[in-house]
């Protein structure tokens, strides 16, 4: 399972809203190689796919594809607001390290 908290939902109802998203749309979390611990997250607003898994909260949903999941499973999605940077951030209890952006991760060792 994937929680995407209070805060994240009201974001990213507003970014629905503001981006103009057909219904149904909700925000994809995808896990590829890359970045500077060697995964990286991309998000993008997208359409669910028969193969993919959603996770609701609020009226909003996160759309996750099979590969993806085995990296995501227990994580956390929030929305952080500072100074540097505002976004969606991924608390993943499956990373070993994260960099410091907070966009790229090295997986646990199985």
């Amino acid at each position: 399972m994937i929680t995407l908290t209070d805060t994240a939902s009201i974001h990213l109802r507003q970014l629905l809203l503001e981006k103009s998203a057909a219904e149904g749309s909700g925000l994809r979390i995808l896990v590829e190689k890359g970045g500077c611990a060697g995964w990286q997250y991309t998000m993008k607003i997208d359409q669910a796919q028969a193969e993919d898994s959603l996770f609701s909260h609020n009226g909003v949903s996160l759309i996750v594809d099979p590969q993806s999941l085995t990296f995501l499973v227990g994580c956390r999605i929030d929305y952080v607001e500072s100074l540097n940077d505002s976004g969606f951030r991924v608390e993943n209890p499956n990373a070993e390290r994260n960099c410091g952006c907070g966009t790229s991760f090295e997986p646990k060792v199985a």
